[in-house]
């Protein structure tokens, strides 16, 4: 073994203790790499950050800036609408439906993205039909990983695929953008039939984290305790309106504020006194569950089991409750809420003012702000955002949501085909195609050259970048010959599907315990010097590495596991009990596609 060998090996190894132990930040163990690697002499200072402009890494910016121009549309919120109105309210219905527009999704984006995305109406979607939540968030968590296999842009590992695959063999042929596309289709449908049919017995039914019963922080509720506690009402046709929100006082006698009111088609999300409820509309109020009964038992108005009218105007996506402090400078210094026509100037609902130690819900239209005092507002997440730009108040949470630009929602849609045309039409390199539909959305309006800078997650760029050369590294010096040698000695003669076997179930083993990027650098190159010498394919072992690194479940140390863990209330033998069966089930259904489709 030679003194490089020996090197490389080592700092293969600390790179392994960094990414177990967490002693710094994974792009923080990428810069390391680009800065040892060419200290040692294992790679030139070029071969050292040649990664920064890979193939991989520029498609990986240019997907992400893709993906959140779509976003900031609404593309995705319009495609998660239409597919959620027909699933009803089966548990079966509901969870094939959420789990396969998420995997759809991931194909052509990053799976944390779509899964954040689709996590909110999951959760809505659980508490209207009164199933668990734990019953949906793992296995659309699990598809949206396992969508990532069914194009090639749709997971960091096969992204880098290529790139990898010309470092052990400049010679070998790329694969296409659509080539994983029957794998990863089969393994979506099986991890769906694996839930539908046994998702009762696998899956805990926990309602998973602690709600509020309302869209009101943790942080809020223990000043104001109960009052952020949404509701929609129905009012009778024989109410005997119109009569005034002044002559109901219903804040004052009930401590509840209307927040929305629906008459006649048209929705006022800003109430003020001199709005009229008339029979037959439907509101939204916000108060104590006490009070919102006995408010409901003396107007004889329906309190409905769940949001219907209201269920997406005010959904956490949509609109919430936040605290803005009164500044020195601000208009409102002196003024009442009334004398600032404050929901006219602004289109939020004020629901409590806090001064001191005391927290003011009725009559506070008419108490004289000062400076200092807080506001307890209730609106549209849009209306916060065009308030933040006023020096009026200052917000002591962030302000959720985003304003959506859904006039350009054709152009974002527009420079996504023409990315994939390019691609599949023109044979044009994956990195330039996707440059292009990403510089389509800022030089359409899609969004600014700013937000795309700030949409691209830096960390996995740098990451992807450092490992890039440690890949070169290990092939460079000769170490994955060696290694790729040394197990076929120790394991003898064995078939082609045995040696795909081994790497696949080697490359699962190792996914769970350092990142997908980090175990496709590392394997591919492996991967394809045993097939050599054991006579298999050499694409066919790199591309059995590629999958087999988005089959990490029985540990929740994917991202994308991390991120529905809490909410959804799992523990980590929740994991190990349904991410058994979908492992051995992955790999099954993985080398069931390679014989079918790839010639195994």
């Amino acid at each position: 073994m030679t003194l490089p060998v020996i090197l490389v090996m080592a700092v293969l190894v600390l790179a392994i203790l960094l990414f177990i132990f967490e002693w710094v930040r994974v792009d923080v163990v990428g810069i390391l790499m680009m800065i040892i690697l060419p200290i040692l002499g294992l790679v030139t200072p070029q071969e050292a950050i040649s990664g920064l402009s890979s193939n991989a890494v520029v498609s990986i910016i240019a997907v992400i800036i893709i993906g959140a121009g779509l976003d900031k549309t609404g593309a995705m919120n319009s495609l998660a609408r239409v597919l959620l109105r027909f699933a009803g309210r089966s548990e079966s219905r509901i969870m094939m439906l959420i789990a396969g527009t998420v995997a759809f999704i991931s194909s052509f984006m990053q799976n944390i993205g779509a899964a954040a995305l689709f996590m909110p109406a999951a959760k809505r979607i659980c508490r209207q039909t009164n199933i668990p939540v734990s019953r949906i968030l793992m296995p659309m968590g699990f598809c949206a990983i396992i969508g990532g296999c069914v194009t090639l842009i749709g997971s960091s590992p096969l992204i880098l695929l290529n790139d990898i695959m010309k470092i052990a063999d400049p010679n070998v042929e790329p694969f296409g953008l659509f080539a994983v596309t029957p794998m990863g289709v089969m393994l979506v449908v099986a991890a769906i039939a694996y839930f539908a049919l046994l998702g009762r017995f696998i899956l805990p039914a926990g309602q998973g984290e602690d709600v509020s019963g309302g869209p009101m922080s943790k942080n809020l509720q223990s000043t104001y305790q109960d009052i952020g506690h949404l509701y929609e009402l129905q009012v009778p046709a024989d109410f005997g309106g119109p009569r005034t929100l002044r002559d109901l006082e219903i804040r004052a006698n009930y401590f509840t504020t209307v927040v929305a009111i629906a008459s006649a088609g048209a929705k006022n999300f800003s109430p003020d006194n001199d709005t009229l409820i008339r029979d037959g509309d439907t509101i939204a109020v916000e108060g104590p569950p006490d009070l919102v009964h006995k408010l409901a038992a003396s107007f004889h108005w329906q309190i409905k089991q769940d949001l219907a009218v209201f269920a997406e105007d005010l959904s956490g996506n949509n609109a919430g409750i936040i605290e803005g402090i009164i500044t020195p400078r601000s208009e409102l210094v002196r003024q009442t809420l009334r004398s600032f026509a404050f929901r006219k100037r602004f289109g939020v609902n004020p629901m409590a003012i806090f001064r001191g130690n005391k927290t003011f819900v009725g009559g506070i239209s008419d108490i004289r702000l000062q400076a200092g005092d807080a506001l307890l507002l209730q609106g549209r997440w849009e209306k916060f955002h065009f308030m933040k730009e006023r020096q009026d108040l200052v917000f002591t949470e962030e302000v959720q949501g985003e304003i959506l630009n859904t006039a350009k929602l054709k152009y974002a849609v527009g420079c996504l085909i023409l990315s994939l045309i390019m691609i599949m039409v023109f044979k044009i390199q994956l990195a330039i195609a996707l440059l292009t539909g990403a510089m389509g959305m800022i030089l359409s309006g899609v969004m600014t050259i700013d937000e795309a800078y700030e949409s691209v997650d830096w960390m996995t760029v740098f990451l992807l970048g450092g490992l890039i050369p440690l890949g070169i590294a290990f092939e460079k010096t000769g170490a994955a010959k060696l290694i790729a040698e040394t197990i076929m000695g120790a394991m003898g003669s064995v078939a082609p599907v045995i040696l795909l076997v081994i790497i696949g179930l080697l490359t699962s083993f190792f996914t769970l315990v350092v990142s997908n990027v980090g175990a496709t650098v590392l394997m591919v190159p492996l991967a394809m010097n045993m097939a050599n010498s054991a006579g298999a394919d050499p694409r066919l072992a790199a591309l059995v590495v590629a999958v087999a690194c988005s089959n990490t479940f029985v540990l929740p140390t994917h991202q994308v596991n991390a991120l529905v863990m809490r909410p959804g209330g799992y523990r980590t033998v929740d994991y190990f009990k349904a991410g058994s069966g979908m492992t051995i089930l992955y790999l099954l259904v993985m080398f069931a596609a390679l014989y079918l489709f790839y010639g195994l």
